[in-house]
This record gives C-alpha cells, structure tokens and sequence, in this order.
C-alpha cells in the first residue's frame, strides 16, 4: 500500500491506516476487509454467514466506500454476492451508513459495521424496498453455492483482492448445511425494485452496535406478545383444571354436615322438651304453693 502518496496528518488518512494495521493484526473468522492498493478510501470485504442461520456457512463479499471526512461521516455499503436477503449492487440503507449520518457515531470502525450487517443478516425484512425475502432453503442453496467463487467485479487489482479475501474466509468457515430437499424452494422470491435503496433498521444490529429505537422490533415484540398471551391464557385454563378436583373434597365435606345435622335436630329437640316440662313442673309447684295459701285464707275468715 502507498501510504507515502496520502497525506499523513489528514485525520482521514490516520484513522484509516490505523484500522487497517488492526485488521490485519486481529483478523476475525467471521469478516475481512482490505482497502484497493491504489485507494484507500474504498475497501473490498467478506462476510461469513451467521450461525443458526439459512446463511450459515455462505460467504458474502461486498464493497465499503469511505468518505473523505471519515470518521465524522459514515461510510456506504454494496453486497457483490447473492444471498437471498439483499439485492446486489445496490447501497443499504442502515442506521450505519452514510443514508442516516444522524446516527453515525466517529468512534465506530469499518470492523463495527461488519458485525452489525452480520447481525442484520437474518432479520425479517418486513417487506423494505429493496430487501429479498427468499424462503429459507433458497437462502441455504446460496450460501452453498456462494464458496464455490468470489463474485467478479472491477478491474483484475480489485479482483485479486476480493479472491484473496474469499480463499482467507473460505478457510474460516464450517461447510455449508445441506438443504433438506431441492423440491422445497418452489416459491419465487419477492418482486424486487431495481436500483433501490434497502431500508430497515435490525434488531440485533441494534443489539451489537448500537442503542436506538428500531420500528422492526416493535413489529416482533407485538408479534410474540400474541402467542405469549395465549399461553397465559392456556396455564391458566390447566390450573383451573388441576385445582377442580380439590374442590370436590369439601363438597363431600357439606355433603357430610347436612347428614349429621338431623342427629344434632333430635338432640336440641329433647333439650327443649327437657326444659319445656322444667318450665311445667315449676309453674305446678307454684300454682299448688298459691292454692294452699289461698286456703289458709278463706279458713281465718
């Protein structure tokens, strides 16, 4: 690289050179990215599929272009390599790139982007102009078929980076899963626009990189709050279900009071003839009391 033909104290200049050492001092398994040998503003990259993923073992080469006021302005992005998510050749809109410099912070790097755009991967494109929503076999027939070559774009200096690029992450990456069936990738992709700009905002290239409101995420929250919801509901049916024998016990319990309560009946029953024929000997022993006096009486007159 020429460094000697850059302006070294140009901020630009220095904080690209500095991700470049770093780059090349800690290479990741999971991305590479160079800048051209004659411009340094314009890196070539690759990108590994995620893991868990239709992408997973696919490998997918783009291009960055770097601005002359890099860091305080964001960089823009291509994919060269079809992959079923994104259309190729054509610059993403992400919260990353130079189509939201609101966004951009100068401390993020060319390696930060590369890890937000392979969280971005996987994410649902929610129907974004420009996005692909191929069904996940003909993802995973891409990413097959996207190790077999590097994809050739511009001139033979360029392409001999994008292939040196391509072997390093080839070498990295597991093998591709093989799909399940040839037959079941019937359905064709989403029409497409051509010549447009993608724009979505992912869930976990907000996780990774940065912290901001996505609308995406809003769509899945509420989309998995419905199942959860109905789950709820279902527990609580099950638990109604598994405490309705107990309550049969105590019905067996008032079953039981209402047949012991005729022997209590008799019981106060005779109590109260018990003390109706009290009552009766004692008014007699009053009224026989009030007649011999009553006798006496009559006798002294």
């Amino acid at each position: 690289m020429a460094e000697d033909k850059y302006n070294l104290k140009n901020p630009a200049v220095k904080r690209i050179l500095r991700e470049v050492k770093e780059m090349q001092a800690n290479p990741s398994d999971d991305f590479m990215s160079l800048p051209l040998e004659d411009n340094i503003f314009e890196w070539q990259f690759a990108i590994r599929g995620p893991g868990d993923s239709e992408f997973e073992g696919g490998i997918y080469h783009g291009r960055i272009q770097l601005p002359s006021e890099y860091p305080f302005k964001p960089p823009s992005f291509m994919l060269l390599t079809p992959n079923g998510r994104f259309e190729t050749q054509t610059k993403i809109c992400l919260s990353i790139s130079n189509h939201h410099p609101e966004h951009w912070q100068p401390s993020w790097s060319v390696r930060t982007a590369l890890v937000a755009l392979i969280a971005f991967m996987p994410t649902n494109p929610n129907g974004a102009l420009g996005s692909l929503d191929y069904k996940k076999e003909e993802r995973r027939v891409l990413a097959i078929k996207s190790r077999e070559a590097a994809p050739k774009f511009g001139t033979p200096e360029r392409q001999k980076l994008i292939d040196e690029i391509h072997e390093y992450l080839l070498s990295k990456a597991p093998p591709a899963p093989q799909p399940s069936s040839p037959d079941d990738s019937e359905e064709k992709p989403a029409n497409k626009e051509p010549d447009v700009e993608v724009t979505s905002e992912p869930a976990e290239l907000a996780a990774a990189v940065v912290e901001q409101q996505n609308p995406p995420i809003s769509d899945r929250i509420v989309e998995e709050a419905i199942p959860e919801e109905t789950s709820i509901n279902t527990n609580l049916q099950q638990a109604a279900a598994r405490e309705a024998p107990s309550d049969r016990p105590a019905v067996q319990l008032r079953t039981e009071t209402r047949v012991n309560k005729p022997a209590d009946d008799r019981l106060f029953t005779w109590a109260a003839v018990g003390l109706t024929l009290a009552i009766v000997v004692l008014l007699l022993k009053k009224f026989i009391k009030a007649s011999t006096h009553g006798s006496v009486f009559m006798d002294e007159s």
